[in-house]
């Protein structure tokens, strides 16, 4: 029997803390990666979002921002220079705002991936999440150190107030909150085409907040199809290899990510119900088109216009 064959045995049996990946590849710049992320300009990508909240599929917009920082190691933050602990991250920002009745919420996710092959693949160094509704709001990081990482959560609601704790990571985990870097291959293959492996899962911390569940590793089964697919969504039609997140007990989540590079993140859903189509996608210096007028680019993301922003 092969060693996948094993790890998946076990976890149709249940025992999820036995699963092991095959191998534990660094997470590192493949060869070119800086050529077309080093010249300091975010991928801006829009998305047409369903997201189910209470039992109804609710409509709103997402928003992913990747880009390369130098983080410093002792504070897990964005370097302005002159520390002798920095090293390259690829950052994920993933926003999500969606309507629920009359109240809205607004989601950011961040996850870092260390470009310096000093992490395992499927592992950030950083996540931090933090989610704003009218009931409140919520706040979340984790930071990982090898096989050890610690969590700080604050929450609002009673018997989440304040936790400061640690955990295991397990020998080639998988963390759900970096899949849409890591379905990318932006910094190794997560898995190749016609691939199936079994790994350690960590589900996300929206999935965690929405559906008020500790912390807690699973096992996952993750796929890969043999052939792209041609797939069109508003942002255009484009060949795609989907790839498949089975964790135990689900839901099941696919991604279907372009199969020339730079492998955008064209479309996900969940069985669940959730559902995120390319709307438009460019890069950009985002962070200096803050002026009047700037909002204009939303509509190059096919996003629309927000109502405080409607004319009057």
């Amino acid at each position: 029997m092969t060693r996948f064959a094993v790890a998946l045995s076990l976890l149709l049996a249940g025992c999820a803390p036995s699963v092991q990946a095959e191998a534990v590849a660094p997470s590192a710049a493949p060869p070119g990666f800086w050529e077309h992320w080093g010249d300091g300009r975010a991928e801006l990508a829009g998305y047409r979002l369903v997201q189910p909240r209470y039992g109804e599929a609710r409509r709103g917009e997402a928003v992913l921002v990747t880009v390369t920082e130098d983080f410093t190691r002792a504070a897990r933050v964005k370097s302005d220079g002159g520390h002798g602990d920095e090293y390259p991250v690829l950052k994920l920002n993933e926003v999500r705002d969606f309507q629920t009745g009359v109240y809205d919420y607004n989601v950011l996710t961040s996850s870092f991936l260390p470009l310096d092959g000093s992490g395992a693949l499927g592992v950030p160094t950083k996540v931090s999440f933090s989610a704003q509704e009218w009931c409140g709001h919520a706040y979340e990081h984790l930071i990982v150190d090898g096989a050890r990482m610690r969590r700080t959560l604050h929450s609002y609601f009673d018997g989440e107030a304040d936790k400061d704790d640690r955990f295991e990571v397990p020998a080639g985990a998988v963390f759900a909150d970096a899949l849409p870097l890591l379905v990318r291959g932006l910094t190794g293959e997560l898995v190749g085409p016609g691939a199936t492996r079994a790994v350690p899962f960590l589900p996300s911390a929206l999935d965690r907040r929405l559906r008020h569940r500790p912390l807690a590793w699973t096992t996952a089964v993750l796929s890969r199809g043999a052939a792209p697919v041609e797939i069109a969504v508003p942002a255009g039609t484009f060949a795609a290899y989907v790839v498949t997140v089975a964790p135990e007990g689900g839901p099941e989540a696919r991604y279907w990510v372009e199969a020339s590079p730079p492998h955008r993140l064209v479309r996900w859903t969940r069985a669940t119900g959730e559902e995120a189509v390319l709307t438009g996608v460019f890069r950009s210096p985002y962070w200096a088109q803050n002026g009047e007028g700037g909002e204009e680019l939303r509509a190059k993301l096919g996003l629309g216009t927000p109502a405080f922003l409607a004319p009057e």
